[in-house]
């Protein structure tokens, strides 16, 4: 009965096969046929697309005015070499000047062509009576395709004739855009029939030789081609164009469908043989299939489901519950995972799973040769914030870093990591210092957003430092190490980003200990008070001022602006020094000594200072705490800081104005300036930064810089302070340009304030 059952099948398959090949013959020949009517309309409009082509290259020679006046004077060498030149510019084979009696004046040849005297005399008539249109010519056995356009000055005074060979890129362009291939087949005057282009295979096209084109089916190594020939307007001689297609391209799915049939007959053959045993393995099978579970499970592989489960007999029942074991086991394993490797704040990876990566990183990169890089990041004044704003409110800050850090890496192999604390990682493989220097820039930007939560504004920015492997550690402990100090000494520099250095070792521990210094000095008094004067140019009634902080170091004496003012930049430890700086100017301007005095101190604001939205409140804390007026300050605020962010900048500035207080751009013409801005601002004064001052006795470019502000801001209603004036020429040329205001070592360096009350009564 297996037998017999098996034999019938075969048979019925067999005539299937036998009815199917003949209709997908049948229909294949039926598409191709269609297709090849696309085909030839898609010829036809690239031939002409072609001479169009032609034409309008006959037309831009056509309208060359030297051109025509070369025709018009009879200038025969400067014609005959336009010709050659255009010809050649735009690959035209032939390229002629046709009197206006139609008869060559002149003509220009990329070859030798004998019979171009005779075939001129058959284009050039028809091409009168079509002056749009094309005309097919053959010569010594190849097809040109001219056109003819009249040249008008304004009458038309004779007529350009371009011939281009219809060459192989036309049926290689067919060819790629369409897979069908073609063939010209060109019957001469002489009856001697060539193919000059052709994208058959070597053995179709000596066939259609040896058939001088008049073939309906080409049979080739490559299978069955089927051919339409279409007749061509010629000259010359006689042109047929065939498009063939691959009858056996289109039955190949099909031949594959066919396959695919016998396979699952087979198929069937084989599951029919089978099917007799499955019975005899049903009880077997499964009690081998829940060994080799247990035997997975021992090897602690937890993720391949068991089999059998949806049977209701008692087998079912058991491999059931091996699975439900499998799945608890599974989640207890993961849970102990996680909490040895990921933070369960942030859900990053922690410190041992991050260097477990880098180890297994930086084996596989001995192998490829690839470098890699190990990114540290430390979030400045955290421990402020947990300080003043508690620790729910670092934890919901430590998870928006997370956050922003995870959205920044573009590889899913880069790898974000919590260290502890308010430190994080990223590992980058594949990439040199050049990458990870990028990354670390674009990490500092994003950075620039402060981040919002309820009523609450918290700026964020960081030290990160960076280091490459192998350049700067053969192994994961040294790298991560030295990617950490790197770290450090990025915010001692307060730079965006640092790759490890050796120098930064040496420096490490110092970096370390600068901002806890800072906060001493400020706590213990060891910050002092400088004053500059700004001498007044013409007389104006009132004495002004710049306060700057110094450093009086117990160990290192006085120690300079740049060393601190920068890391206090970039820790937003610049904040507590504004306003330490605030205080102690309103605490001068309440001493008796200078209550007589109508003076105006300039303090400095920073961008933090800025951006800060309480700061227009402690400053009135201060006035009131002093008892002393807004308007004996003057608030130097630098192009930069305003144009970080100029809406909040804008509506601080217009607050500290209500206020009293007066405004003054710091470094004027170095930033970004907007004058749509400065228009819009309640600015009262313009400080031109020094670097153009001190350029005025050896630069005209700065002189004229210096007066062109002054002029500005004059016309704006604001008054003009110059720093950085050296020399008495600077400043005699800054009161000829009447500038309103200097300041500079010309006059005096900063002061302390006993100094500096000392110096003012000397000048009376």
């Amino acid at each position: 009965m297996v037998g017999l059952s098996l034999l019938l099948l075969l048979i019925v398959q067999a005539a299937g096969f036998a009815v199917v090949r003949a209709s997908i013959d049948r229909n294949a020949r039926a598409q191709i046929a269609r297709a090849l009517d696309l085909d030839e309309n898609i010829w036809s409009r690239l031939l002409d697309q072609n001479a169009e082509r032609l034409r309008q290259g006959s037309a831009l020679l056509a309208a060359d005015y030297g051109f025509r006046s070369a025709v018009n004077s009879g200038d025969e060498e400067t014609i005959q070499s336009v010709l050659e030149n255009h010809g050649s510019r735009i690959g035209a084979a032939v390229t002629a000047l046709l009197d206006t009696r139609l008869e060559l004046r002149a003509v220009s040849l990329s070859d030798r062509m004998e019979r171009f005297p005779a075939t001129l005399g058959l284009v050039v008539p028809r091409l009168a009576s079509q002056p749009q249109g094309s005309q097919i010519a053959v010569m010594d056995g190849v097809p040109y395709q001219f056109v003819m356009v009249p040249m008008r000055a304004p009458v038309v005074i004779g007529w350009v004739l371009m011939g281009f060979p219809i060459d192989q890129s036309r049926a290689d362009e067919m060819r790629q855009l369409l897979s069908v291939h073609v063939a010209l087949v060109v019957k001469g005057a002489d009856g001697a029939v060539k193919v000059p282009v052709s994208t058959l295979p070597p053995d179709a096209l000596a066939l259609l030789q040896r058939e001088a084109g008049a073939v309906g089916e080409i049979q080739t190594a490559e299978g069955t081609l089927l051919a339409r020939s279409s007749q061509l307007d010629s000259v010359g001689g006689e042109v047929r164009s065939l498009l063939l297609r691959s009858v056996d391209e289109v039955v190949a799915p099909y031949r594959q469908l066919q396959v695919l049939l016998a396979i699952i007959t087979v198929a069937g053959v084989l599951l029919f043989a089978a099917g007799t045993g499955v019975v005899a393995q049903r009880l077997t099978t499964p009690l081998r299939s829940l060994l080799a579970a247990t035997q997975r499970l021992s090897r602690g592989e937890y993720d391949v489901p068991l089999e059998h489960t949806d049977r209701t007999d008692e087998i079912g029942n058991l491999a059931r519950s091996f699975d439900h074991m499998r799945v608890d086991i599974g989640a207890q394993q993961t849970e102990i995972r996680r909490l040895a490797y990921w933070d369960r704040l942030t859900g990053l990876p922690n410190r041992e799973r991050f260097r477990e990566t880098v180890v297994q990183a930086i084996a596989g990169s001995a192998t490829s040769e690839q470098p890699l890089a190990v990114l540290t990041l430390d979030l400045d004044r955290f421990k402020h914030v947990n300080d003043v704003l508690g620790y729910a409110f670092g934890d919901r800050l430590l998870q928006a870093v997370a956050g922003r850090l995870s959205r920044q890496v573009r590889s899913p192999d880069d790898m974000v990591a919590r260290l502890g604390g308010n430190q994080f990682a990223i590992l980058l493989p594949c990439a040199d210092a050049s990458a990870a220097h990028d990354i670390a820039q674009r990490i500092n930007q994003s950075f620039e957003e402060p981040l919002a939560f309820e009523d609450q504004t918290v700026d964020l920015s960081a030290g990160i430092g960076f280091a490459c492997w192998p350049d700067d550690a053969d192994d994961a402990d040294t790298l991560l190490s030295r990617s950490e100090i790197a770290m450090y000494a990025a915010k001692r520099k307060l730079s965006g980003a640092l790759q490890y250095d050796a120098a930064f070792d040496s420096a490490s521990a110092q970096t370390l200990s600068l901002l806890t210094e800072l906060r001493h000095a400020v706590e213990h008094h060891e910050l002092r008070l400088y004053l500059q004067p700004k001498v007044s140019l013409h007389g104006q009634p009132g004495l002004s001022a710049e306060a700057l902080v110094r450093w009086q170091h117990p160990q290192r004496g006085l120690v300079p602006p740049m060393e601190f003012i920068p890391f206090a930049e970039q820790t937003g430890f610049v904040r507590q020094l504004t306003l330490w700086m605030f205080d102690e100017v309103a605490r001068l301007l309440a001493d008796p000594r200078t209550q007589g005095l109508p003076l105006r101190v300039s303090v400095n604001l920073s961008t933090r200072d800025l951006l800060d939205p309480e700061l227009s409140n402690r400053l009135a804390d201060i006035l009131v705490r002093h008892d002393v007026q807004a308007s004996a300050f003057c608030l130097e605020i630098t192009e930069s800081a305003i144009m970080d962010d100029p809406q909040r900048a804008e509506a601080m500035l217009n607050r500290l104005s209500e206020q009293g207080f007066k405004l003054s751009i710091d470094d004027f013409g170095t930033g970004y300036s907007s004058l749509a801005y400065l228009k819009r601002l309640p600015v009262d004064e313009l400080k031109i930064d020094k670097s153009f001052v001190m350029g005025m006795e050896t630069g005209e470019d700065d002189a004229m810089i210096v007066r062109s502000t002054i002029d500005l801001a004059h016309n704006l209603g604001l008054t003009v302070v110059a720093e950085g004036v050296e020399t008495a020429g600077i400043l005699e040329h800054l009161r000829t340009l009447a500038c309103d205001e200097a300041q500079g070592y010309h006059i005096t360096r900063p002061l302390p304030v006993d100094d500096f009350l000392a110096w003012q009564a000397r000048q009376g």
